[in-house]
């Protein structure tokens, strides 16, 4: 298996396997992803390669799907603008389904069900729920759902920071500067068990249940097949296998 990874100076091009579509094969396809949303996808410092949890489904669905890819890291906020624009052929850096970008791009069956949580200090005993971040700092993320949630809901009343990526906002949180993080779930709890374990805590229920989707641009030969793998991979176990490496729990 050849790597060559864009942006970080390597490639990744995903081997022929079987081919449930005729229409995939010998097709190369330009993959976008975030280096930042661990576990879903992150940089191994020690290899330069990325690994996680999307790295590994996308690699199963394109061997199955019968293309290779060429991976490229990009920050989250531009990912979909890329699709839409034929820049990349797809995407894949736990993007929620939305209906605002099912307009411009298509979406894969939903791959991960998620939802927004908040983070605060470990020593925070004043905040249970959103409402209660009003009158506070809040970090979340360029582009994300987490931050439409945060002005819709909060709007003016508390002062609502967008970092450019998660480890920025963590970062934030830890130093002081915010004084919560409301983000995609499974990024919350993976940090908090991690690099912010004793030092943050997550609390509150779970809000916005979304599910994560692949994006393609519109009309991709490879959606088809690429759902045809996806749905193989749940049904011989290779889905659970992936989720339990990477969140230790058996999959949906």
């Amino acid at each position: 298996m050849k790597y060559k990874l864009k942006n970080f100076a390597r490639a990744s091009f995903v081997g022929l396997g079987m081919t449930l579509s005729s229409m995939a094969a010998a097709e190369t396809a330009k993959v976008a992803t975030d280096p930042s949303f661990v576990p879903f996808e992150m940089l191994d410092q020690e290899t330069g390669e990325m690994v996680g949890f999307d790295m590994d489904i996308i690699r199963e669905i394109a061997e199955r799907a019968g293309f290779e890819y060429e991976l490229n890291t990009m920050d989250f906020n531009g990912i979909i603008p890329a699709v839409q624009t034929g820049t990349v052929d797809i995407a894949i850096a736990g993007i929620t389904i939305t209906d605002e970008r099912a307009q411009v791009v298509d979406f894969s069956d939903p791959y991960y069900d998620s939802g927004l949580r908040i983070l605060v200090g470990a020593d925070q005993d004043a905040v249970e729920t959103v409402d209660d971040l009003a009158g506070m700092k809040i970090g979340t993320k360029i582009g994300s759902t987490s931050f439409d949630y945060l002005t819709n809901n909060l709007g003016d009343s508390a002062t609502i920071t967008p970092y450019p990526g998660s480890s920025d906002m963590y970062m934030a949180l830890l130093g002081g500067s915010v004084d919560a993080v409301f983000y995609d779930a499974p990024n919350v709890g993976y940090f908090s068990k991690t690099r912010g374990e004793g030092r943050v805590k997550v609390v509150g229920p779970l809000y916005e249940g979304q599910q994560y989707g692949i994006a393609f641009v519109k009309g991709s030969n490879l959606l088809e097949p690429s759902n045809e793998a996806l749905a193989a991979m749940r049904e011989d176990g290779t889905y659970d296998e992936i989720h339990s490496k990477w969140f230790g729990s058996s999959g949906e």
